[in-house]
């Protein structure tokens, strides 16, 4: 298929046959091959009302995108609809897992001049979930925190407006937590954060420490709190785009709804797109952004030294080689070659064995060609409305259990160049074994998707410890050349909250982007809630971080590709005298 208002790995899909959708890792997500039905992400314009006749189910989200489920052979003739701007696949999101209070003066800004704990913000988590009967997320009588929790995973009694998952109101949620036995807690409100990952986001942005006696508290530690596990029942266990954009639009929802500022935390992540902040994702957080008093914290990422992102700028009648080894037992996956339009490039690849596939014919469409003992899709891609950059899509499925082990290498023949810059981009690290790389890597450009987005505080990490940046986390800039990320937080050895009323150290972007979460939640509890600055949200306040940066000891110039404009954050409370206050907490 070759569909203009598709994207292009969502038109390769399409072109597949069902064995080699079942083989790969990436062009079946969103398919469901029991029902013959697609997920799709659009953007619209008008209503959608009409397409319920045809068979489509329609969550509509803010500012006109939506959500569809569309029988698989109604998918052409929905990019038909006059309405329907552009469609997307949906693709799997990773966690990115991999000192503090001592080292900065949080408690400077919580004493009696100031009292920020973050009260009458709402902290928003969008995560595997949390341990809703942690001590940390408790009120002093026992009674939880938590105003509300969408558990998209348990099918029953969605949001309204939303078709899945089961939302658990603070009073129910009070009622499991006075339920006599743990079995009869469960059953009243079943939801658990199995991986843990969440619990110990939430702990850092907001713990009250009580499991503790205050020792291992967070930083809007009197923040409410609202929660979203994102994902559904499925054997590959990730959450895709569709939950998190669900997950972000219900979490602005309910901070109108409650009248309550609101500092969204994501951090999850892949490396799929354009790093350009065009993708629907993107672009519907970029919207979204505007919409309320919030502030979107989203981490960069643990790509940082995963040598999974090559790049360069061709010279005119030049050939540039790029070395991708692949390592026992991988399975499938893909390679994202993205360059500009502009740019006349001839591409070739070459297997371990020598055997050669090109130059690539330059079609507009899906092609196909066997390797050795690998198949390879491909989709030779043009700019879409939303993006100049051109992507060449390459799917490598193999014709037994694993592609082929080995060096292979992607030859580019320059031809006219005008731009010069490619980039090229694996699955995240998390999709991939060990040895799968590329062998001459670019660290540069490997934050993750969505923290590309216009409008959202990108959070990375360091190591408060050593005063050095974290290797693993996701480096900046954007491919259009925008400053990322904002600034680091601390994401090396964090001892927070974890299921079962216990702490555990952890180590990632991840637990570096909930310092940002929590610091940012004190800023608007201070200007909006306290009534200083009543326009103290958005883009204001990323200002306000960017501004209380401090410097790391090995950087001369900021903003920098690595750790933005510093580390932690000096809370500046405007139009009075400067309290000096870090993000970080740190867990001894």
């Amino acid at each position: 298929m070759n569909n203009p208002t598709m994207e292009n790995v969502l038109n390769l899909a399409l072109d597949a046959t069902p064995q080699e959708l079942a083989r790969s890792e990436d062009l079946n997500v969103g398919f469901d091959s029991t029902e013959k039905i697609w997920e799709l992400i659009v953007k619209y314009s008008g209503s959608l009302t009409g397409l319920s006749s045809l068979g489509v189910t329609v969550t509509e989200l803010l500012n006109e995108y939506a959500i569809l489920t569309v029988p698989e052979s109604l998918v052409e003739r929905l990019a038909l609809v006059p309405e329907i701007e552009y469609i997307e696949k949906p693709k799997r999101l990773f966690f990115s897992v991999n000192q503090g209070k001592a080292a900065s003066c949080i408690p400077a800004v919580q004493n009696a001049r100031y009292d920020l704990y973050g009260d009458g913000v709402l902290v928003a988590l969008l995560d595997s979930g949390v341990d809703y009967a942690h001590p940390d997320f408790r009120n002093e009588d026992g009674t939880t925190r938590i105003l509300a929790l969408w558990d998209q995973t348990i099918p029953g009694r969605p949001p309204e407006g939303y078709r899945i998952g089961t939302e658990y109101t603070q009073q129910e949620i009070n009622e499991a937590l006075a339920a006599d036995t743990e079995s009869a807690r469960y059953a009243l409100v079943p939801s658990r954060d199995v991986s843990g990952h969440g619990t110990r986001v939430l702990g850092i942005a907001a713990g009250n420490g009580r499991a503790s006696g205050g020792r291992y508290r967070g930083i809007a530690s009197r923040s409410p709190i609202l929660a979203v596990k994102l994902g559904m029942p499925r054997e590959e266990g990730f959450p895709r785009t569709t939950e998190l954009m669900q997950g972000v639009d219900y979490c602005i929802r309910k901070a109108l709804e409650l009248r309550l500022p609101v500092v969204v935390n994501i951090s999850i992540g892949n490396t799929y797109g354009a790093h350009d902040g065009t993708s629907l994702l993107e672009t519907y957080i970029a919207d979204i952004a505007n919409v309320w008093k919030s502030v979107i914290c989203i981490g960069t990422g643990n790509e940082g030294y995963a040598a999974g992102h090559a790049a360069g700028i061709l010279q005119e009648r030049t050939t540039e080689t790029v070395e991708l080894a692949v390592g026992e037992y991988e399975t499938a996956f893909s390679i994202q070659i993205w360059k500009s339009y502009l740019d006349e490039v001839d591409i070739t690849l070459i297997s371990p064995g020598g055997r050669r596939a090109g130059p690539i014919q330059k079609l507009l469409g899906a092609q196909r060609f066997v390797l050795e003992e690998t198949e390879i899709l491909l989709y030779y891609g043009e700019p879409s409305p939303y993006s100049q950059s051109q992507e060449i899509y390459l799917e490598l499925l193999p014709r037994g259990d694993y592609v082929d082990t080995g060096i292979w290498t992607l030859e580019l023949a320059a031809g006219e160049i005008r731009d010069g810059h490619y980039h090229i981009w694996l699955p995240s690290s998390a999709a991939l074994n060990g040895g799968t790389r590329f062998l001459r890597a670019s660290a540069d450009t490997t934050l993750t998707i969505p923290s590309t987005a216009r409008r959202i505080a990108a959070i990375g990490a360091y190591d408060s410890r050593t005063l050095t940046y974290a290797d693993f986390s996701g480096r900046g800039g954007t491919c259009d050349l925008r400053e990322k990320p904002v600034l680091v937080a601390p994401g090396v050895r964090i001892l927070t909250t974890a299921p079962g009323g216990t702490y555990a150290e952890v180590t990632g972007t991840s637990f570096a982007t909930p310092f940002a979460t929590g610091a940012a939640a004190l800023l608007l509890q201070w200007g909006i809630v306290d009534g200083n600055d009543p326009y103290l949200y958005g883009e204001k306040a990323i200002a306000f971080l960017k501004k209380g940066t401090r410097p790391l000891p090995a950087y001369a110039e900021y903003p920098n590709p690595e750790v933005g404009w510093g580390s932690d954050v000096i809370i500046r409370l405007h139009g009075r005298k400067s309290v000096k206050s870090s993000v970080s907490v740190h867990f001894p």
